[in-house]
């Protein structure tokens, strides 16, 4: 198998690293209502590192609520994954991130019960609040963490569903290494590409969540039957309004139609064209098949040429996708781009 070419520099205080120009979100591998065994989840995690040259990093993601009870269970599952693969450790960049505001009363707990479940397996490389709060300043919280940076702590702070002004504003407390973002074909709002400009500006990171649209752009999903009970998609705009999720396999039908073309699959070019926004992008795919994931990290080297990003942005910009990102209601209430 040949080696990984695409790689990408992460930013901040840990601009010295080297990841994978797509990284692996682990959140579905807990957040379910069967969780994935052990032994499949960890020959995922393995595979997706395994794919990369010598010296560079797996970029992770996971969360201290990853879990239906919004628990350490993924934590937890990283932690058995690091005692059974010790040496996996420093192959890759661990971010966790807290729920769901991370207040200041709440920042010392949660990173202290985030080591705790990681029992010293892995050092918490990157921590983010999974949201903005509205009623503290976010130079007040990126105060805060400075400080457990410098307790050694953590080692890196990175930000979650902000704005491009809060992105800016939290980096002038302390050198942001990476912001997380939802980015694909169908998530593609005009202040993510503020936010995607802005990183790149000030030499951060931009990881791209959510890059094959929770898996709709893979065109596998027909039918918002095809989703098992107790799975949280069934709560999202997009897969429980019949009429929305009918409306929106136009969508995925024009981008599968391009990636047939290219003798690909849609979400090999979901991938790549997220991969395409600029250097300092990173896809991050969720996967818990080891076959999955191999194929995610190499779909960054699919070079799109002008011609077929031309196609794909048109595609984006003359069509309306139906639903918003999550339950339908009103942004502000969902802290986005806060």
């Amino acid at each position: 198998m040949p080696v990984l070419q695409s790689v990408a520099t992460l930013g901040g205080t840990a601009s010295h690293v080297k990841v994978g120009k797509v990284g692996h979100g682990l959140m579905m591998m807990t957040w379910t209502p069967k969780p994935t065994p052990d032994e499949v989840a960890f020959e995922a995690i393995k595979a997706g590192v395994d794919s990369l040259p010598p010296g560079v990093k797996m970029y992770l993601n996971s969360g201290e609520f990853y879990a239906q009870d919004f628990g350490p269970a993924n934590l937890q599952l990283l932690a058995r994954f690091f005692d059974k693969y010790p040496e996996y450790a420093e192959r890759t960049f661990l971010s966790v991130k807290v729920r769901p505001l991370g207040v200041p009363e709440n920042l010392r707990r949660s990173v202290t019960a985030i080591n705790a479940a990681l029992r010293g397996t892995k050092r918490l490389d990157l921590f983010q609040c999974a949201r903005v709060d509205p009623a503290h300043p976010i130079e007040e919280t990126i105060g805060i963490l400075k400080g457990f940076v410098e307790e050694g702590l953590l080692d890196h702070i990175g930000m979650s569903e902000c704005s491009a002004a809060t992105l800016r504003r939290g980096n002038t407390v302390h050198p942001i290494t990476a912001v997380e973002i939802e980015v694909s074909p169908w998530s593609m709002e005009e202040e993510t590409k503020n936010v995607i400009a802005t990183a790149a500006e000030l030499g951060i990171a931009v990881i791209g969540y959510a890059p094959l649209g929770r898996g709709f752009l893979t065109g596998e999903i027909k039918s918002p039957d095809d989703l098992p009970e107790g799975d949280m998609r069934r709560m999202f705009t997009r897969f429980r309004d019949p009429e929305a999720f009918k409306a929106n396999l136009v969508l995925v039908d024009a981008l599968r139609a391009i990636a047939e073309k290219k003798g690909r699959s849609a979400a090999e070019l979901c991938i790549a064209f997220v991969a395409s926004l600029g250097p300092n992008v990173i896809a991050l795919p969720g996967s818990s098949k080891a076959s999955r994931t191999v194929q995610n990290s190499y779909a960054a080297d699919v070079e799109l040429t002008k011609a077929e990003l031309d196609e794909i942005w048109g595609i984006i910009n003359g069509y309306e996708v139906k639903g918003d990102r999550y339950f339908g209601a009103d942004p502000k209430a969902m802290h986005l781009w806060g």
